[in-house]
Parts: C-alpha cells; sequence; structure tokens
C-alpha cells in the first residue's frame, strides 16, 4: 500500500462501459515522515468514498482489482482506505479531523 493525500477528481466522459460510476481520484504521494507532496501523482478508482484532501492508502498493480467494486476492471490503482491516524515510536504524527 502507498500513503498518498487526494488533491482532486477525474472526469472521463469516454470510458470502457465498465467503468461507469467508478469515481477516479487525483493522488499525490506522499512522504511517510513529513506527509508533504512527493510531486508524484497516480489517478487511482476510488472504493472507500475519499475525499479531496484526505490522506489514503491505495494499492497498485493486480492489488487494485481486489476490491470489491474493482473486481475484473481495467485498473492499475485503486483507493483502498482513508487514514484516521498515524502514529510512530508510540507518538501520534497525524490524525485526520473529522
Amino acid at each position: 500500500m502507498i500513503l498518498a493525500r487526494v488533491i482532486g477528481t477525474v472526469v472521463s466522459s469516454q470510458k470502457t462501459p465498465e467503468m461507469g460510476g467508478v469515481k477516479l481520484l487525483l493522488l499525490e504521494k506522499v512522504h511517510p515522515e513529513t506527509l508533504e507532496g512527493k510531486n508524484d501523482f497516480v489517478v487511482a478508482m476510488d472504493s472507500v468514498g475519499a475525499g479531496t484532501g484526505e490522506l489514503v492508502l491505495y494499492v497498485s498493480g493486480s492489488g487494485a482489482r481486489m476490491a470489491e467494486n474493482t473486481k475484473g476492471l481495467p485498473t492499475d490503482a485503486t483507493v483502498t482506505a482513508i487514514v484516521d491516524l498515524i502514529e510512530k515510536k508510540g507518538t501520534v504524527t497525524y490524525q485526520k479531523n473529522n
């Protein structure tokens, strides 16, 4: 899994029919300690209802097609979790504001 921040959405009016109704998110990978963006971007299918600004985990490769709503779809990246908290060596380094 890869840590990233949702920085936007991608809209595509022409796509394979199987992708109908699947939200596409623009992600920027982040450094796990500083949460600073790495200027490295990916478009991923959303399987958890993530929104802009949220910190997420995404999977790539064949794992991207393992989520219930992405099985059999042509994807190399799927958001599979929204991060609530990161703890490192007993210290909370990130906590999602609800």
